[in-house]
């Protein structure tokens, strides 16, 4: 199945979205006095840098196999995912210590151009969000390049709420407070993220029913018994399944008409398009599903 791309034209617009707001921030930041919006200006910045490199991971793991890549590069998007993910951790943790440093040495905060400027990071934000969004459901790159986006959309809303009540109340414990929230937010949004980009480098299975698997494989005529599996993703989408089948003595043209059986139950029910069989009689006969096969020669 084709993942939807999210266009070149789109990627540029968010990226110029995001250094107007990062320029727009730093300026009003240092004015300001506000913690909060410097810490979303430094964000935004990492944020047009990441948006850049997702939109060439996207363009990268579009290329067709090569003796190279066997698999091709669809793997350059979950690389990039991991990268914008873990670069997201890293500016939520310099946020909080920023932030903690900001309970012992208060300053004073102009609320009203933080107001001012963090609606326009809102609204920019938001446009951003809404080009991104198509593309977030089908791709953990781009989903984690729309996080960046929305965290910085959240960030905004808290910095809004803090000017309009900095306008009227000098609290000092209230801009590093919200800088702390917004920090542990975006960290708990890029978690998962991180998570399972590293399961899929591990080559950790994916979650599929092994037992159910089998017993559907054992219906197909000729088919006795089913060893040696191994199932790993290429990316969040493309699952790759290999399995040794133990059948009756039989012709190799009538095996392959087991492999098309199989091929099919294993696209139909299961989603796996990608497969390699290998047919055997006894061997392996008595392993379990995940054995791997016996090495005859250290027997010896």
């Amino acid at each position: 199945m084709e993942r939807p791309n999210v266009s070149r034209q789109r990627f540029l617009i968010v990226t110029l979205l995001n250094v107007l707001i990062t320029v727009v921030e730093i300026i009003g930041g240092l004015v300001s006095g506000s913690l909060a919006l410097l810490s979303d200006a430094f964000h935004n910045l990492g944020d047009s840098i990441s948006i850049v490199l997702g939109y060439f991971a996207q363009v990268i793991s579009g290329r067709p196999e090569n003796r190279r890549r066997t698999y091709g590069y669809r793997r350059a998007e979950i690389l990039s995912a991991m990268a914008n993910s873990i670069f997201l951790i890293v500016v939520s943790i310099a946020l909080i210590v920023e932030a903690i440093k900001r309970f012992s040495h208060p300053e004073h905060i102009n609320g009203r151009i933080m107001l001012i400027v963090a609606i326009i990071g809102l609204i920019a934000n938001l446009v951003s969000a809404q080009l991104l969004h198509s593309g977030s459901h089908d791709s953990l790159n781009v989903k984690a390049t729309y996080l960046h986006v929305l965290s910085d959309a959240l960030s905004s809303i808290a910095v809004i709420f803090g000017g309009v009540i900095l306008m009227f109340f000098n609290i000092t414990w209230l801009d590093p407070t919200l800088t702390i929230l917004v920090a542990l937010y975006i960290a708990k949004e890029a978690l998962p993220i991180i998570k399972q980009t590293l399961s899929i480098l591990m080559q950790s299975s994916p979650d599929l029913d092994y037992e159910a698997i089998k017993h559907d494989l054992m219906q197909v005529p000729g088919v006795v018994g089913v060893h040696h599996v191994h199932a790993w993703t290429i990316d969040e989408h493309r699952i790759v399944f290999s399995a040794h089948l133990n059948c009756h003595d039989m012709m190799l043209s009538e095996v392959e008409k087991i492999y098309l059986q199989v091929e099919k139950i294993l696209n139909d029910k299961y989603d796996i398009k990608h497969v390699t069989l290998q047919a055997e009689c006894q061997r392996g006969r008595d392993e379990e599903l995940f054995n791997p096969p016996v090495d005859h020669d250290k027997l010896c």
